[in-house]
């Protein structure tokens, strides 16, 4: 009876590597989003030497800063969707495999890649989602036409409670400024 369960608890300890295709899974994904970020951005630049053109006038050349503007946004989005990609897969591994011996040893590795438990990745996660939540709010409100009062009283709380959001989760740390 003690050769099986010493059997059962080996198994039940190395189910643990099937996480491995999550992380993998998550690098994956994480490296295409990055690379079809900066492709947008190779682009975005292209289009910005547009705007320099003598021949653009008034509204063509508004309606282009609102393009490169919207996309440079899109960019900064792709990017942070990408390292969320990567603060998971990273926070996996450590959590489930092993923990990453060149980040503990490094001097410029950052205290975001070292994850000692599950709070701190859904800590740590918490944080980039919160940023792409307000780079988006930022997308929407760069194209946002405002008719009326309205309109300008709901961008004032929608940066109201974005401040609230990242006040209350900068006093989730314990930091006091």
């Amino acid at each position: 009876m003690k050769k099986l369960e010493i059997t059962f608890e080996n198994l039940l300890w190395n189910s643990r590597f099937v996480v491995l295709i999550a992380v993998i899974s998550s690098l994956f994904i994480a490296f295409t989003v990055f690379y079809i970020a900066t492709i947008d951005a190779f682009y975005t630049i292209y289009h910005a030497l547009e705007y320099a053109q003598p021949g653009l006038e008034g509204a063509e050349r508004s309606a282009l800063r609102a393009s490169i503007i919207t996309h440079v946004v899109e960019i900064v989005d792709g990017y942070l969707l990408a390292t969320v990609l990567l603060i998971f897969a990273l926070g996996l591994y450590e959590l489930f495999i092993s923990k990453i011996d060149m980040a503990k040893d490094s001097e410029t590795s950052s205290n975001v890649l070292l994850i000692n438990n599950l709070d701190d990745l859904k800590n740590r996660l918490s944080k980039v989602i919160l940023m792409i939540l307000i780079v988006r709010f930022f997308e929407y409100a760069i194209s946002m036409k405002f008719s009326t009062a309205l309109d300008l009283l709901m961008l004032a709380g929608g940066i109201a409670l974005i401040g609230l959001a990242l006040y209350l989760s900068h006093a989730a740390d314990g930091n006091k400024h």
